[in-house]
């Protein structure tokens, strides 16, 4: 599954954006470096139901921002995407 795919599903599920996710773990303080990923992922389970896999691909934006390292890019692996820049916004506002 992709990043995006990831992030997608997140939406699906909770209804809210990766965007207010993020603004809403900011607000709690998990994006210092010093917030182990553990402590995000005992929230995103409890607050939201969100398992490991999908909890991880969301710290990796709430911890590095959108963007993904190239080498997923235009690939056949399991972590593949189309652009190497997450969209954050919501899929009903994705560019298409």
């Amino acid at each position: 599954m992709s990043f995006q795919a990831y992030l997608d599903t997140i939406e699906k599920k909770t209804g809210l954006t990766p965007r207010q996710l993020i603004e809403l773990a900011t607000a709690k303080g998990y994006d210092r470096p010093d917030v182990k990923a553990g402590t995000i992922l005992e929230w995103l389970k409890t607050d939201y139901d969100l398992g490991r896999g999908h909890g991880m691909a969301l710290i990796h934006v709430i911890k590095n921002g959108p963007r993904i390292d190239a080498k997923h890019v235009g690939t056949s692996g399991t972590h593949r995407d189309e652009s190497d820049m997450l969209w954050l916004d919501g899929i009903a506002t994705k560019p298409r």
